[in-house]
């Protein structure tokens, strides 16, 4: 068990899971003040974002060739990592919503944070640790301001707001998600 503690530590996931709790609760209220309409996807879009972006920085650990010294292989480790924040960033979302407003169903939810954890596993591999949370902020930021979808490469592009039943959010989250899990459980992050 003390080596769990000691990787959550050099992780800080402490640091992280405070941060999204922060956020997730910042947003709830924000949501109870009237801040998005009903069905208005964008807040808890934001909150899964910024949960994502705010465990990002667990993807990498202090010092890379110490961290490559463990007895345990790393693949498994790296993609159980990826998921379990996956599932925190959801739960805490879940659980926001379940004491105060309902900003998103539950599918809406798993889809996004499955594919927002993907997007920042994929920034690890690309950019290291430190700054993998800049993929999901960029891709975020343009659904935000991107025209409507109508064509099918716009569905893709704006993915995260779209309603939970639609096929083109569904595969480019579920694609995300499986691609960046791969690429970080087998590459890790940049050195």
């Amino acid at each position: 068990m003390r080596w769990l503690t000691l990787y959550a530590r050099s992780r800080q996931i402490p640091a992280s899971l405070a941060a999204v709790v922060i956020s997730a609760v910042a947003v709830g209220a924000l949501a109870r003040d009237g801040g998005g309409g009903p069905g208005d996807p964008r807040l808890p879009v934001l909150v899964l974002a910024t949960g994502a972006m705010a465990v990002s920085i667990g993807l990498s650990g202090q010092d890379l060739a110490l961290d490559r010294t463990a007895v345990i292989r790393w693949v498994p480790r790296r993609a159980a990592h990826v998921l379990l924040c996956g599932a925190v960033v959801g739960t805490v979302l879940l659980t926001v919503q379940a004491m105060g407003e309902d900003m998103a169903t539950t599918a809406f939810v798993v889809r996004d944070s499955a594919g927002l954890m993907g997007l920042v596993a994929l920034g690890a591999v690309l950019s290291g640790g430190q700054y993998a949370w800049t993929l999901p902020f960029t891709w975020l930021s343009f659904s935000f301001f991107a025209p409507p979808p109508t064509s099918a490469p716009m569905q893709v592009a704006s993915w995260m707001l779209l309603p939970p039943g639609t096929a083109s959010g569904t595969w480019t989250a579920l694609v995300l998600a499986v691609a960046g899990t791969a690429a970080y459980a087998v590459a890790g992050p940049r050195r």
